[in-house]
């Protein structure tokens, strides 16, 4: 590829940048509801042993 390309006319740390944060946040949406989850069951699972 092109230097260029990769430095992107100067832009490339705000170009990179934002790719790095949607990068994480799609990480995060994907992995937070299986934690919430989680949590969820094991506070049901909790709840249940005590009756």
């Amino acid at each position: 590829m092109d230097a260029n390309f990769w430095h992107m006319s100067g832009y490339a740390a705000y170009v990179w940048g934002s790719f790095g944060v949607a990068a994480l946040v799609f990480v995060w949406a994907g992995l937070a509801p299986r934690r919430r989850r989680r949590e969820l069951l094991d506070s049901i699972r909790g709840s249940a042993e005590d009756v």
